[in-house]
């Protein structure tokens, strides 16, 4: 993944669109507060709650995998929340985002990432994605070996699920440290600011409901961040064509709601601001011209992602189209900071 520098943070408004013509129905957002998701927010935080709560009076076959959905569909939620969404109240927002079930990523260290990502020209490059799984042939070549085994093997599905989380939470974790340790004071600031909101968490874990803060981590955050990884495993593949860049996951209906329609990923792409239970209908009016400006990269749910790429690598490691840092450098757009 690219290592993202603060200064690269953009606003959802400033995501480009320059090179897609302009919709022909534009949606709005309707409404101030956005109920569903509010709704949506008290059943994963309620159920959350309960689940932990009452963690030693259920089987654990139910803690496990009810406890995995509920944390992997909180990352969906604040994926949702980073967008703009429920409340037109930033400060709001952020306090509902904020709260790491998932305990090991900062909500603004997210939220900065992936409205990076949404530069859409600039989609899987490894030197301005910081979401891509690509690497440019020079960093390629310094994982060394068993770094690049570990990356020829999330090039499969089932490498992903496994490895993935380790993989991505390490090397996250690894990257935080040393900008911190270098005197990078925004990340100081958010890392913070994370403590305070995980703080709560932890002691609600540890001395209200008893629970193994081991356990959690392997048997609830673990599982949870593979789910999530299945999302974002065929949702964009390296292309010349900007907008052949992004997939379409169809006919999801187990999934797609603990992704909250994120899998209809290039609908998402062209308006990031649309509140997840309007993606569906806005996905059918426009299908065509969708499916028509991403070249036809659609899937039949996400057992056609299985049945492909279970053990078959989805891509390549090395990003196709290599740039260097300096090219990267000097094509870089002015980011409001």
């Amino acid at each position: 993944m690219a290592n993202l520098e603060p200064s690269r943070y953009m606003s959802s408004s400033s995501r480009s669109h320059s090179a897609r013509p302009a919709s022909p129905v534009a949606p709005r957002r309707s409404r101030a507060t956005e109920w569903p998701t509010l709704g949506l927010a008290l059943v994963i935080y309620g159920g959350w709650a309960a689940v932990t709560y009452w963690h030693q009076l259920l089987p654990v076959w139910v803690v496990v995998p009810v406890g995995a959905w509920l944390v992997a569909w909180h990352g969906s939620l604040q994926h949702e929340i980073l967008h703009g969404h429920p409340t037109r109240s930033q400060r709001l927002n952020f306090a509902l985002g904020s709260v790491p079930l998932g305990l090991w990523m900062p909500f603004q260290s997210y939220r900065i990432a992936h409205l990076v990502h949404h530069r859409d020209e600039r989609l899987t490059d490894p030197l301005d994605d910081p979401e891509s799984y690509y690497w440019r042939q020079a960093d390629w070549e310094a994982l060394g070996r068993l770094g690049r085994c570990l990356v020829r093997l999330q090039t499969t599905l089932l490498g992903r699920i496994i490895v993935g989380p380790a993989w991505n939470i390490s090397r996250f974790l690894m990257l935080e440290a040393g900008d911190m340790r270098h005197g990078n004071r925004t990340k100081i600031r958010i890392w913070m600011r994370h403590a305070l909101y995980a703080l709560p968490v932890i002691l609600w874990l540890v001395l209200v409901c008893r629970m193994n803060l081991a356990f959690y981590c392997l048997a609830i955050v673990y599982p949870a961040t593979s789910l999530l990884v299945i999302r974002s495993f065929a949702e964009h593949r390296a292309a010349q064509g900007v907008f052949e860049r992004t997939a379409i996951v169809e006919n999801s209906w187990i999934l797609g709601p603990l992704f909250l329609f994120n899998n209809l990923h290039a609908a998402h792409h062209e308006f990031p601001n649309l509140p997840w239970y309007r993606l569906p209908g806005w996905y059918r009016d426009n299908r065509a011209r969708l499916v028509a400006e991403n070249g036809g990269l659609v899937y039949d749910g996400y057992f056609d992602v299985v049945r492909r790429f279970l053990l078959t690598p989805h891509d390549r490691p090395q990003h196709p189209f290599a740039r260097t840092a300096a090219a990267a450098a000097a094509s870089a757009p002015p980011v409001a900071a």
